[in-house]
């Protein structure tokens, strides 16, 4: 009898989830049945995470509520501060992976595994992971952090603890939208790894770190880092096409097209494309919006393969132009994706079982054992 590898466990569907539906082939991507069109056009971050959390959109009172929740829980103890002053030297996303865990141990909620303290931790997970992006951003540069404004939203008040300015409303907008399309996509590589974590009854912060973990390799979170490098690479609009020409020749990727689990367009490039376009011009800068335009257009002979621009082609350039950092394109990734993370946990908890997948064995047939001085 033959036994079948999936290597990667691609196609294998290992649980059910009512959370978030992607089909791959017509580029169709759903929150709790509702399309990601609508809710990046219509919605805000913190309706989202509602409607992620507890399955619903809220009425007006109960978003009011939800948000003041998390404007409540923007606060970390200090000695993860202080913890972050140590590590100040470390990689965005070893810092958060490192805060993430520390934070375990000054959450009221930490032992308890019920539905309802996942929902609490979730909750200040969601407004604690930009407090510890922000914050270590401005102790690597020798500055204090900036205290957050409870009078602006969680994606304006990100921007402005990292920048410690208010942004515009359409670089808050923008902020936002791209907080809305990474909340939740599925079993993606860092999803599964909490749920893996869930599995054996650890609590949401092991989760969460784990997730975090997985999310710092760069074949999971990297693309949207590795387009601007890209896009600086070739420079101007006229180059792109010589640049696909010799990436396709030497069988290398480019970077922003291409997903696991769309053969068609990401939908959720469209909503950053329009975004990119704006604020490239705006900002004197429409050079980058050209550059990339000029890839999509010389890449479209292999669309038919089922290699298509995603979402982080257009982030990139979104956070390049807001003067963020390259290195921390991944934390803000994480930012946006904590809701997802929770809600998959929470998912897990409901009928919890232990995920123990099997490796097939090829190695060396059963030999004896030789003493060492017979060897």
């Amino acid at each position: 009898m033959t036994t079948e590898i999936r290597r990667g466990l691609k196609d294998v569907y290992f649980e059910r989830s009512r959370v978030c539906f992607i089909d791959g082939r017509a580029g169709e991507l759903r929150y709790r049945g509702y399309s990601i069109h609508d809710l990046a056009e219509r919605s805000t971050f913190e309706e989202t995470c509602y409607l992620l959390f507890y399955g619903e959109l809220p009425t007006r009172e109960q978003l009011h509520g939800f948000a003041s929740e998390l404007k409540a829980a923007r606060g970390l103890p200090g000695e993860v501060l202080e913890l972050l002053k140590l590590v100040k030297a470390a990689h965005p996303m070893d810092a958060l992976r490192s805060a993430v865990s520390a934070l375990a141990a000054f959450d009221p909620d930490t032992a308890d595994n019920s539905p309802q303290a996942i929902l609490r931790k979730g909750v200040r997970l969601t407004s604690q992971v930009p407090m510890i992006v922000t914050a270590h951003e401005h102790l690597r540069n020798g500055r204090p952090p900036v205290a957050p404004d409870p009078a602006l939203g969680h994606a304006a008040n990100f921007l402005y603890m990292l920048k410690g300015k208010p942004p515009s409303a359409d670089a808050a907008r923008l902020m936002d939208i791209d907080m809305i399309l990474h909340a939740e996509h599925g079993s993606n590589a860092s999803s599964f790894t909490a749920r893996v974590v869930a599995g054996t009854e650890a609590n949401l912060h092991a989760a969460v770190t784990a997730a975090v973990a997985a999310l710092s390799g760069p074949a999971h979170g990297g693309a949207a880092e590795n387009v601007m490098h890209m896009a600086t690479e070739v420079g101007e609009a006229q180059n792109a096409a010589e640049y696909v020409r010799r990436k396709r020749a030497n069988k290398e990727p480019v970077m922003g097209f291409g997903h696991r689990v769309y053969r068609a367009e990401d939908p959720r490039a469209r909503h950053m494309r329009a975004g990119v376009e704006k604020l490239s011009r705006e900002m004197g800068q429409p050079k980058w919006y050209q550059i990339l335009e000029a890839l999509v257009e010389s890449m479209k002979p292999y669309s038919r393969h089922g290699v298509n621009v995603n979402v982080d082609f257009y982030a990139g350039v979104v956070y390049y132009l807001n003067g963020i950092p390259a290195d921390l394109f991944v934390p803000i990734f994480a930012v946006g994706r904590v809701p997802g993370w929770t809600v998959q946990v929470l998912e897990q908890m409901e009928n919890n079982i232990l995920i123990r997948p099997l490796t097939l064995y090829n190695g060396p047939e059963p030999r004896d054992y030789l003493p060492i001085d017979a060897r």
